[in-house]
């Protein structure tokens, strides 16, 4: 965890060992263990001041797939720093419902638990072709090889054939055609599976299985 608060520590601390997981607190002075050690994980505030550090930590040979937390921010804040592979966002405020569910849901990630979780968090930003010429953005959510949880404002409906693009850590933008499966208003969530016949969707397989391996 780099350069948290106390009290965001205290909490986010606690609820990682719930699962197991113990936690190592450090100020950005410290941060060049991310290169010289090895961690599962790391917490770190979003804003400008995290991409070096980022930077650092996926350059280096022990920490270059570690799963990666932002803390804050807005979804804008994260979007800067997508290149760098950002796993999963702790809102502010802190609250430990909603930390808890979220440690939860990524905990066989830290674990190395990858077979049992196939669906894997990242965030990115998403072009999507919605029909004929409709364009807009959105952000990803969880990424498998068969499709795609997203989040944007815009309105979709299950059966709207749509084009999404995107690119990864060590994936170059890629495009691939896929249908909205699921959508849900409220949440401004909404689904994408891959189209099978698209050859593309191939290099997301890919991806999804080098970076479980690794």
């Amino acid at each position: 965890m780099v350069e948290l608060q106390e009290s965001s520590r205290s909490l986010l601390t606690e609820c990682f060992r719930q699962f197991g997981i113990d936690s190592v607190s450090m100020t950005a002075e410290k941060a060049d263990r991310l290169v010289t050690e090895k961690f599962e994980a790391c917490v770190i505030r979003v804003g400008s001041h995290a991409a070096p550090l980022l930077e650092s930590a996926r350059n280096s040979r022990s920490n270059s797939r570690m799963i990666i937390y932002g803390l804050g921010g807005t979804l804008k804040d994260a979007m800067k720093l997508s290149q760098y592979g950002i796993n999963a966002i702790f809102n502010e405020p802190l609250e430990r419902p909603a930390a808890l569910k979220l440690v939860r849901a990524t905990q066989m990630l830290v674990l190395h638990e990858f077979r049992r979780y196939v669906r894997i968090p990242v965030i990115t930003e998403v072009s999507v072709v919605a029909g004929q010429n409709r364009h807009f953005s959105a952000s990803s959510l969880e990424l498998s090889s068969g499709g795609m949880s997203l989040k944007s404002s815009e309105e979709v409906a299950p059966g709207l054939p749509v084009e999404v693009s995107f690119a990864l850590l060590t994936l170059p933008r890629i495009w691939v055609r896929g249908t909205v499966s699921w959508h849900k208003p409220t949440s401004k969530m909404f689904g994408v599976r891959f189209d099978p016949v698209d050859e593309r969707r191939l290099r997301v397989k890919e991806w999804v299985d080098s970076y479980l391996e690794g």
